[in-house]
This record gives structure tokens, sequence and C-alpha cells, in this order.
């Protein structure tokens, strides 16, 4: 019941905080139609800005020029639509017309400021870079440049010798940065060169450059590619053309390639090449930031140099989220949200009336949000968010309404408050007193107590409770309260603030670690304080542990609480040492950070550059800017090598730095992660100390200050094999709502690899690609993810696939041969060294070099599994040379070298043993002299594997003979009636014909009994059959071919032949189960009980006996009985056979009951008198 009422209370507080009233339906918004925007004019020329105001009338439009009210004058005119008029523009030292404009709207409800508007009057000041004189060789590359300041941007053109640069050869390049490319440069280039800034406003020319063209000397000698004139970075704004410089040489010409960092396609349509390797992209936007890569390689080699640069394309400021109007009841809360976005992020602030609102300690700013509290009268307005940056602003509007009430209730009282733990803190009250009848609802508000400019948050409960749990706080921190009560028409004043701290916490993390070096033997970590909201109250100490790569003994060091550094020393040069640490509070320690690696250099007796101080900060959730500077005393730096990865996972190639450049941007990361990023510097002794630091990406923020929601992963995934080297996945793009590109990540693995190099990732904007470049018939797991809008879904499921088996690429190993006798060889081999290959075949080629010059070989082929033949009927004198090749279901290897065998004349025994190497010459030449066979240890290898084998003869005769029956009624032999005549006992329903099978059964078995042991008639669980032959000897099962489409009663009807002994049985059901014996773990679950203790026997009379030593005797042959045993007798024979009981009942020559155990088994009789079927009975026969 106190929760309804709570919910009653809270939707008639929302009812009365958001109901609009009467007045505020009719208030139409003041807005503009039109805003002025930026224009650019010529001295002495009119100029126009527009500014249209939509409102409840009377309307009026101000102006504001650099933020100060402009007056009406004859040089300054208002229109009466409210726009600006400037007839003559002026540009003088003393008075100037240039600045930032903005016109304001005002009616009755308040007033709004428009968005900035920039009159530039167009001119060019002065050259900034001249172009400088230069000496080239003939055939070489020349390369002048020029820039100028101007308003708007010039245009830049060339002269040569005072004239215009033609530009009919392809050699000539003047790209739209105003650079001047000349390739091949040829004598009558050879000139006065200089540059020439045109706009709108004026014509301004440079300084003359002089190019001097040497004639060249002789042949060129080979040079590898060299980059002279490589990418900068450079920042553009939106919509404007970019052009990525990249001038290389080298002997022969290099050829120029360009990519991007993060594997994303560069934008085919906006770019294209200029010359002989420009990037020029055109009308860039957002998607067009990145870190581009310019490759020289040599043709026909992989020599090649790299160049980087990053682009940053600025955006403008966005509204994502605008402000909504509000009606608050006076002392209530007001919040106004505004997100905006762009490129650098945009500054927010409010206005009010078009002024600056004035924060105190009422109204307060978190972030991009306005909260205004205790809500007066006077806060009655117009209030205006406004995004701005140096690429522009732009405002959203909204309007705060407050309503009077009277008859306030009074403030609630004695308000206190107590710690629960480390984010929860309870706080009780008492009600006001005055009106406390009245109140429908309190509202809590509680903010952090250090600081300014805190978040406050709200919390509205029912009147039926003066105490509540607020739990989310953070650790080890001071919150202040107060308490406001609500009726329908109003809010009372707020109580009195009480102030309570939380208790501490473990951290949340460790800190993240810089490493460094500065010398071969030691390591100098370093990191940063833990800010306070993830320390969760005042650290105690910190735990450092290290440990080599390669031995998994691990040392601690505890660090006091106050340090940021600490240097290891004493450690071996050249070796990888992995290190991590732990911080902890009073409370308890955290979780250890994951292992971080680092190299210790090598010892060197020259002086390499030192590690350079490098700085990271995060730019955005997708971006880290790398900083970083040398010591001044440091050894010449030629440049430097950056490589970062994202935390376990494999690093990212390396990118080259030049020697000048002190920053990078590395984009392109996911959110919320951890990144190790390594640089050092590389000199002309060699490649210097590193330093390795850990920085952690931060998340993206959505329009409402929260996370973004993350998208869904890729589902239908498939892969398709093309070959045995290449397979083709497919997805689907998940359902969700996006306009924006979207691009996807691909990753094979390889199943159980423990090799990072061997992960590999592929990125694509379609929804399907080729992965090629695998090893053939090898498991491989392949997953998905998707890229949105700065964000990354989860992987998707993984899919597995095989690739397909090839041939193989490599020939046998170790090819050995050994001569054993005078015309015999042995030839020896291992399989190929190919991972995952089933050799099905070896094919051994051979031939005298007689054959051979003849092209003739003899040809031996063994299976896969063996790596030895033999190479008989040689002839003695000659020359063989011997070659095998691996083969498998795809194909055929190739062959491998090619192995001679001599063959001596003369007597060719050998002996190992130095003592008989006088009494025997050695013929035998052997391919690889690393072992040697003489005759008599392979005569005595034939001995020893003969007796083997007669041995296994003799023990498996003695088995036969062991596991025939005693007695010879013992051989149980299943008859099956030929289909010639009719069958002298029961006949078939569909009179079924069926071949002769004989096979001989065990005497004790699962399913056949004799209770006698003189009988020559066998009952299983199908029926009885008939004994044919008499013979002691064992027959050939022969496997009755039967028709799929006959029933389970036609499979198990038997015929029976009268005068013959019969085995009657009843099935007891609910007997206890027994232990599996060891006859049925080798054929499976038994369903008879023919192994059950003598009780059972003893109901039967002497026949229901049988020899427990021949029991056991034929248990002692399974493999025997199992040979035998026929296979439409075994558990797969599709019935259910009835088990035998405890019970045995032996009639003679009178009938024969089955009683299946299976509910729709049939129950058959027969009698010696006829084949006529009796009617079923639920009484058994007696004896």
């Amino acid at each position: 019941m106190a929760k309804f009422k709570m919910k009653v209370y809270q939707l008639w507080l929302l009812f009365v905080l958001f109901l609009p009233l009467t007045n505020v339906l009719c208030f139409s918004e003041l807005s503009f139609i039109t805003e002025p925007s930026d224009v650019t004019v010529l001295p002495k020329d009119p100029a126009v800005l527009d500014c249209q105001a939509h409102g409840q009338p009377p309307v009026t439009i101000k102006w504001l020029k650099n933020g100060v009210r402009l007056a009406e004058s004859e040089h300054i005119q208002f229109l009466p639509n409210g726009s600006l008029y400037l007839p003559k523009i002026k540009h003088t030292k003393e008075d100037s017309d240039e600045g930032i404009y903005q016109c304001l709207s005002q009616n009755k409800y308040g007033a709004i400021l428009s968005q900035r508007s920039r009159l530039t009057i167009a001119s060019i000041a002065e050259f900034v870079v001249h172009p400088v004189p230069m000496v080239v060789t003939e055939g070489s590359v020349a390369r002048f440049s020029c820039s100028a300041a101007s308003s708007p941007p010039a245009t830049i053109s060339w002269e040569f010798n005072q004239s215009t640069l033609p530009l009919q050869t392809d050699r000539i390049t003047i790209l739209p940065n105003g650079v001047l490319q000349i390739h091949n440069v040829q004598l009558e280039d050879a000139g006065q060169y200089r540059c020439v800034a045109t706009n709108i406003g004026s014509r301004l020319k440079s300084r003359e450059a002089a190019l001097t063209v040497n004639q060249g000397v002789g042949p060129k000698p080979r040079q590898r590619p060299r980059i002279i004139a490589g990418p900068q970075n450079i920042t553009v704004s939106l919509h404007q053309t970019v052009v990525l410089e990249c001038v290389a040489t080298g002997n022969p010409w290099p050829i120029i390639s360009w990519s991007r960092a993060d594997s994303k396609p560069i934008d085919v349509y906006n770019a294209k090449v200029l010359g002989n390797g420009n990037l020029v992209i055109s009308d860039v936007n957002s998607k067009h930031s990145g870190v581009y890569l310019c490759r020289a390689t040599t043709p026909g080699t992989r020599n090649y140099t790299i160049a980087a640069a990053n682009l940053t394309v600025l955006v403008p400021p966005s509204i994502v989220e605008r402000p909504e109007s509000q009606t608050r009841p006076r002392a209530g809360t007001a919040r106004f949200m505004c997100q905006a976005e762009g490129v650098p992020p945009p500054h927010i602030s409010w206005l009010k009336n078009g002024e600056e609102v004035h924060l105190n300690g009422r109204i307060k700013m978190y972030n991009s949000k306005l909260v205004i509290t205790q809500i007066i009268p006077e806060d009655d307005a117009i209030y205006q968010c406004i995004a701005e940056s140096e690429q522009g602003s732009v405002l959203s509007v909204a309007r705060l309404i407050v309503v009077m009430s009277e008859d306030r209730p009074s403030a609630p009282r004695n308000v206190h408050a107590e710690t629960i733990s480390s984010s929860a803190i309870l706080l009780a009250w008492e009600r006001p007193l005055y009106n406390a009848d009245k109140v429908i609802a309190y509202s809590i508000h509680y903010m952090k107590a250090e600081g300014l400019n805190n978040e406050e948050y709200q919390v509205v409960i029912g009147n039926d409770t003066t105490s509540y749990i607020i739990d989310d706080l953070e650790p080890a921190r001071n919150y202040s309260f107060y308490i406001v009560a609500y009726m329908p028409m109003g809010a009372s004043r707020m109580s009195d603030q009480v102030i309570q701290h939380t208790l501490e916490d473990v951290p949340l993390r460790t800190p993240e670690l810089s490493l460094t070096s500065h010398s071969s033997t030691d390591i100098q970590v370093s990191w940063q304080p833990l800010p306070a909201k993830v320390s969760r109250g005042r650290l105690s100490a910190y735990r450092l542990s290290y440990r080599t790569a390669a031995d998994n003994t691990v040392i601690s060091v505890e660090i006091p609480q106050n340090s940021t550094e600490y240097l290891l020393e004493g450690l071996q040069p050249d070796t990888i040492y992995l290190l991590r640490m732990a911080a902890a509070t009073r409370v308890g320690w955290c979780e250890p950070s994951a292992w971080t690696s680092h190299r210790t250099p090598k010892t060197s007796s020259s002086k390499v550059p030192s590690a350079p101080i490098l700085q990271l900060e995060p730019l955005n959730c997708t971006s880290i800017v790398a900083r970083w500077q040398t010591s001044p005393e440091s050894v010449p730096v030629q440049g430097y090598r950056l490589c970062y990865h994202e935390e376990s996972q494999p690093e990212q190639p390396i990118i080259q730095l030049q020697a000048q450049t002190y920053t990078y941007t590395i984009s392109g990361l996911d959110p919320r992660r951890k990144y190790h990023v390594k640089i050092l510097a590389v000199s002309q002794a060699g490649d210097g100390y590193q330093t390795d630091q850990t920085i952690s990406t931060p998340g993206c923020v959505s329009a409402r200050d929260q996370p973004a929601a993350t998208p869904p992963p890729p589902d239908h995934v498939t892969v398709l094999a093309t070959n045995s080297s290449a397979v083709s996945l497919h997805w689907s793009r998940p359902a969700f709502t996006s306009g924006k590109t979207v691009s996807y990540t691909v990753r094979c693995t390889p199943v159980g690899t423990h090799n990072a190099s061997a992960i590999r990732y592929l990125q694509t904007t379609k929804q399907s690609v080729m992965v090629q470049d695998l090893d053939s018939n090898t498991r491989y797991e392949f997953v998905v993810r998707l890229h949105v809008d700065q964000m990354s879904s989860p992987w998707s499921s993984v899919v597995y696939h095989r690739t397909l088996p090839a041939a193989p690429s490599r020939p046998p190993a170790g090819v050995r041969v050994t001569l054993i006798e005078d015309d015999t060889a042995l030839v020896s081999w291992k399989e190929p060294t190919e991972a995952n290959m089933v050799v099905t075949h070896y094919t051994i080629l051979y031939a005298s070099q007689k054959s051979w010059m003849a092209g003739h070989w003899q040809i031996i082929q063994r299976e896969g599994s063996h790596t030895m033949a033999l190479l008989e009927k040689l002839e003695l004198g000659n020359v063989y040379l011997v070659k095998i090749s691996a083969s498998n279901q795809v194909g055929d290897g190739p062959f491998s070298n090619v192995v001679e065998l001599a063959l001596k004349r003369g007597n060719a025994h050998r002996s190992k043993n130095p003592r008989h190497s006088d009494s025997f010459h050695d013929t035998t030449v052997f391919s690889d002299g690393l072992y040697h066979i003489d005759q008599r240890s392979m005569t005595g290898i034939i001995v020893g594997v003969s007796i083997a084998l007669a041995c296994i003869v003799m023990c498996a005769l003695i088995l036969i003979s062991k596991g025939r029956p005693r007695k010879s009624s013992g051989h149980k032999v299943i008859t099956v009636a030929t289909s010639e005549g009719p069958h002298g006992g029961l006949s078939l329903p569909n009179e079924l014909h069926v071949e002769n099978a004989e096979a001989l059964i065990p005497m004790i078995s699962a399913h056949f009994i004799d209770a006698k042991g003189g009988s020559n008639m066998i009952i299983n669980g199908a029926g009885p059959l008939n004994s044919k032959n008499q013979s002691k000897r064992w027959l050939l099962f022969k496997r009755e071919i039967r028709n799929q489409t006959e029933s389970d009663v036609e499979r198990r009807a038997s015929l029976y032949e009268a005068g013959k002994t019969v085995l009657r049985y009843e099935e007891h059901l609910g007997s206890a189960p027994l232990p599996p014996s060891s006859r049925e773990i080798i054929y499976g679950p038994l369903h008879s009980e023919s192994s059950h203790t003598s009780e059972g026997s003893q109901e039967t009379g002497d026949s229901g006996h049988y020899s427990n030593e021949e029991s056991n005797e034929e248990m002692s042959n399974p493999s025997t009985s199992q040979s035998s045993r026929p296979e439409s007798f075994g558990p797969d024979d599709g019935t259910t056979v009835a088990e035998l009981k405890q019970s045995f009942q032996v009639e003679n020559e009178e009938s024969l009951c089955l009683h299946h155990s299976a509910p729709d088994a049939t129950r058959l009789c027969c009698t010696s008198g006829g084949s006529h079927p009796i009617q079923p009975s639920s009484q058994a026969v007696s004896s």
C-alpha cells in the first residue's frame, strides 16, 4: 500500500510540475527567421547583414558589433525588416568595419541573440613563404613553394622568367596549395621562378628564385627510394580542398601509393592523384580525418619508404540536444539540457534574455547543463544555449515560466544523515511545521560538498515516509543534502543543509605506467596519482611486480603511497620484462593491472639517443595525441619510431616519423579501451632507448550525457570455401536505426594458435570479404564487428571453418638410401614438414644413370603410413638415382632432391665392426652417412620378425582351439530355411524368402540359451532356429538380405521344425538391475539374464543348470565371441529382444511360446502338430 501511495504522489507531482498553463499554451516563442552570415567585401563597397525575427509583436531588433551595441547613423542604417546596411565599407587603421556582428531580437517575453557573423575585407597582406633558389641534376626533381596571408584565400600561379609558366608538359605540376613540382628536370628548365597570389581584393607577386640545372654524368647508380617532400600534418575546415604532397627519388624511379593507417579505404569519389603521387581530396568532411601514409616502392622489389601525416577536418558546432521550454513553480528546480558536437569540441555557454547568465549558488552549470534551483519570479525569461568554436557558433532557445502560488508549506525540519557504506547514506527528517497535511511529495537534493559547480541530483519520493537511502554515491566523498516539500501548486523553502561523508573502498583501478630505460640494466617506472574518483579513498601503498617473459618467478616491491616513480636496477640487458602494479587503501588491495612489457636495451659501446619524454592525451573517444621531446645533450636524432596496440592485442605496424616531428595523433581507436604506446629515437649509431606508456580512451558521450548505446554485432555470418588458401565471408547488417556510414572489421584466427602475429584483421565497408593467404586444411575461426559513428559493436558469434586441403607443396624430408644386400637397397624418408598434411601415398622413382639418360624411371608406390621401401634386383657397378614425392587426395607434390647410390663390383658384404673390416669389402655408398646397416644386422632383424610372426600365429591357434565348445552339442548353428517349397514350421506372413545363412554362436551369450546342453536347437529374441550343419568347424555368417519395408514381426519370425526340444521362458517385470559384466562392456547392454545366480536355476530343475566353468571359459575369449556374433542378433536388429529370466521351463516337442518384453510384441505359440498359430494366452504352459 505504501508503494502504491508513493506512486500516486509522484504522478501528482509530475502533473503539477510539468502541466503547461493557459498562458504557456498561447506563448509564441521568439525565434529568428533569418540570421546574419559571414560575408567578404571589398573596401568602399556596400554590405547588407540580414536579420529577421518572428514572435508575438511588438518585436524589436538591435545590432551589436564585437559585443557592443550599435547606434544608427549615416554610415550604419537599420532596415525596416531588421537587417543592417553599411553603404560604404571603411578599412583604415583608425576605423574599420571588420568584426563580429550579431542582432538582438526582443519582445515582452524576453530577448534572443543571433549567431555570429564575421565581416571580412578582402586583401592580400604579404607572402609568408617565398620560393628559394635550387640547384638540381638533370633528370631529378625540382620543387618550389610559396604561400600568402590573404582573405579570402588567394589562388597561386607561377611565372617563369617573368612570363606565365606553360603547363603543356606532364612534368610540371602546380598543386592547389601553391607548390610547383618539376619532374625529370631538363636543361631548358633552368631560369627564374616566382609565384603570383590573386584574390578578389588584389594581386601580389613573390620574390624570384633561380633554378640551376647541372648536366648528369654517366649512368646513375642504383638507389633506394627516398621521400624528399612528404605529407605534412594539416588542419582544414569543412568542404575545403586538401593537398597531401609526396615527392620521392630513387633509381629506378619509385612508385607512389597511398593508404590510411587505420586501414579504412580512401574516398575514391573526392580523392585523386595529381602529378606523380600527390593526393588531393576535395570537399573534405569528418570522415576524411585520419593518418595518411605515402609509400614509395622500388618497382619489382620490397624496398620501400613510408611518410605519414595526420589530416584533421574542423567541423562547425551543431547542437544535438536542444533545451526545452519549462514551466516550474516558485521554489522549484529547472534543468536545461544542451549537448553540441564539432571539431574541435565547442564551448557551451548560456544567455538569459540575450545576456550572459550570472552563475551563483542558486544558478549553476554542470558541464553543459544549466540548473536553476529555488526558482524566483525573476528567473522567468528566455534562455539560450550557445555552442561556439573557431569554426562558428550556433544557438538554441528555451523559455522558463514561473508559476506563483500562495499558502506554501514550511520547510522540512531536523534533517540528519548517517553513513551506511562506501556508496550509501541514510537521510531522515521531520514533517513541515505548517501545512504539512497539504504536502504530496518530498524532493531530496544532494551534491558533492567539495569543489565548484558540482552537479546537483534530485530524487522525488511520496509523503508517506520521512527517510530515504541514497545509494549511488562515490566512496570517500563528502555530500551535502537538503529537502523540499511539494504541494499541488507550489513548493516549500529548502531545508537546512547537512553534510555527510561516505566510507572508503578499494581503488577502482591501478595507475597507468610509463616505462623508460636510462641504461641496459634498469627500468624507470613512473605513474600519475590516481584521481579521487578512482582511488576511492586515501591510498596507503603501491605494489610493483615484475618478472622476465621467460621466467614465471614474480618479484614484488611495495612502494609508499606518496611516490610516483621507482627505479628497477640490476636487470639483464636485451631482455623482455613484464610489469604490473596494484594500489591499496585502508580497506584493501585492488585487482592488479594487466602485464605491461618492456625490453631493456642492448649493451652498446656507442652512445645512442636517450628515451624520449612522452606525454599522451586523449583528443576524443577514438583519438590520442602523443607529444614527446628529447634531452638537449642527447645524440643527434635522425627520426622516431612509434608503435601502439590495444591491451591484449597484437602491435600495429611501426610508424616512421621525421626528426623534426614532436607530435602525432593516433586515430581510429575504440572508446573505453586501454592502449600501449611506445616510441624511441633513431640515430646513426642505432636505435635509442625506448619509452612505454599506457593510456585509456574515454567513452563516447551521447546527447543525454550518457554512454551511447553500443550497436549490435553483425549476424548471419557464413563462410564459403573458395580454394585451399582463401574463403569468402558474408554477413548481414543488424537491424538498428542509423543513417551514418557503417564499416566492418573481420578477425581471422587459426584455432588453437598462441602466435599473435597469426591473427589477421581486415576492414571493409561491404557485407562480404575475401580472406586470402590462408593455410590449407586448417581450421579457422571468423568473427565480425561493426563500426558506426566512432563506436564499435561486440564481436559476432564465432564461425568455424576448415580450409580445403591442397596438394603437398614440399617433398619428403631426410631421404636416405642404404645398401643392405648385394642387389637390394633400403630407402627411408620422413613425412613432408607441412602442418595438417595427410599423405595418402608416396611415389619412389629410381633409375640407373644409363636409364636416367634415356628418361626411363622405375616406379614404386607405398601407402602414406609407410616411410621405407626396398629397391631390389639392382645391378652392380651402376650408380642409381632415387627421388621421392608425396601425394594426397588432391594431387601430387614435388619430388625431393636426387640421392645417388653407387654399387661397386666385387664382394659387397659389409660390417660396422672394425674387426671384420678386413674380411669384407664395403661396397655400400650412403646417401647421408648418418647410419649403417650391415648384412648380419639385417639378417638378425628378419629372423626376429619371423619368430614374432610365428608366435602370433601359434597364439591365435591356441585361442581358437580354446574357444571351441567342449561338447559336441555346443556348436550352435543357425539355419534359415531355404526359399524353395513350403516350410514345415511357421510360415511367414508375406512368404518371406531368404538365403541360407550359417554362423557358429558361442555356448553362453546374451541372446542364446541351451538349457540342457545337448539340443541342436537355438532360441534368440527373434524365435527358434533350425540346425543344418553339425560339423565342428567355423562357418562364415552370411548376412540376410532383408526388405527394409518388412515389419518387425516379419523380421523376428523364424521357422520351427517339429520334433525338436524347445526352451520356453517368461519375463518377470520389476527385477533389480545388476552391474554390467565384462561381456556387457564388450557387446553393449545385455537383454538376457543368463548370468544371474543359480537361484533361478533351482526353480527349473536340472535342465536349468549350466556350467559356470563353461561360462567363464567362453567369457575369457570375448574377441572370438564378438567376431562370430551375427550382426542380425545384435542390439541394432531393430527389435526389443525378450530378456531371459531366472525361471527356465523345458518342454519336449510340445509347444513353443515366446514372450516379448516390448509392449507391441507379438506372443506366438507353435505346436508339434502343425504350423497353425495358437491364440495368445496370459498363462504359461506347464512343463
